[in-house]
């Protein structure tokens, strides 16, 4: 899931709209489709999420006509090193969420984005130097006491609520020097982290541990279908980004997370404790804060 637009337009435009709306509507269900194989081991789905991803992402260069900009990227030493980087990093990502749903903690994975766009500008402040306002100070402050609170009340600090913000941050900061465009370098991306997907599910099939090996149809189907719930969303995101602006993109953004979370209480039935009742409430109005100063700007 994504915060940014690296190339956000002068104006919204509907097609732009749609585009995201549809991805943010996408996202926010996957909780539904990954708690249905909720007995399959995190690590394999991870790895068939990559390796099935792979012909959906060349069928769309091939379709947009983009093969070259990846056969140049594979050519570039530095353009691949850098994929490598943001390839390790999106998988740390997808592998967090995809065990914290089926572990039960998708509200803890609502929460972490939900922080995502405030990780974001203090990422920007800490490493780029960035100006932040006194609204996006007060935000910052108000997500770091809920996650206070989650941590005194629990006694552990919320490790899936922190790891996607600090994972999907930094391979956001990072994917800014890939020199290619988002399509090419999410085809990079996976491609790249393949050889090691196959390589763990050989290894687990030389243990008799491939839970595809011994799946029945429906399973198989959903888990080939990983490829299509990871590459069509991250992919209509990135040709509707173009054509909104940032500031829209920043608003539109909670979709995902409140989804998530709507799913996470009513659905899944996870406990919404006091302590969860109290840092909620707090990042939401850290997130009003976040947002009123993007409207601020945009005006």
């Amino acid at each position: 899931m994504s915060v940014q637009s690296t190339a956000a337009s002068a104006g919204d435009t509907p097609r732009g709209f749609a585009f995201a709306l549809v991805a943010y509507l996408l996202w926010g269900g996957m909780p539904l489709y990954l708690k249905a194989l909720d007995h399959v081991p995190a690590v394999e789905v991870l790895a068939h999420r990559i390796i099935w991803s792979v012909p959906i992402a060349l069928a769309v260069l091939l379709a947009l006509g983009r093969t070259r900009d990846l056969r140049a990227a594979f050519a570039s030493p530095r353009t691949l090193f850098m994929g490598a980087v943001t390839a390790a990093l999106v998988s740390l990502n997808w592998g967090i969420y995809v065990w914290s749903i089926q572990s039960g903690q998708a509200l803890e994975a609502a929460l972490g984005y939900y922080i995502n766009p405030l990780f974001s500008i203090f990422l920007g402040a800490v490493l780029l130097g960035e100006r932040l306002t006194r609204r996006q100070w007060a935000a910052v402050a108000l997500a770091a006491g809920a996650v206070s609170i989650l941590t005194w009340e629990t006694g552990r600090v919320p490790v899936v609520a922190l790891a996607l913000p600090l994972s999907w941050g930094f391979y956001a900061f990072f994917k800014r020097t890939l020199p290619i465009g988002p399509n090419q370098g999410f085809t990079l991306e996976v491609m790249i982290l393949t050889p090691f997907a196959l390589a763990y599910l050989a290894w687990l099939h030389g243990q008799e541990a491939l839970f595809f090996a011994q799946a029945g149809s429906l399973d198989m189907a959903l888990l080939v279908g990983c490829g299509v719930v990871t590459a069509v969303p991250l992919m209509i995101y990135a040709n509707g980004a173009k054509l909104l602006r940032l500031s829209t993109i920043a608003i539109m953004q909670y979709l995902t997370p409140t989804l998530i979370f709507l799913i996470a209480v009513f659905l899944f039935d996870e406990p919404f404790g006091q302590a969860r009742a109290i840092a909620f409430p707090m990042i939401w109005l850290a997130l009003v804060l976040y947002s009123s100063e993007v409207l601020r700007r945009r005006r």
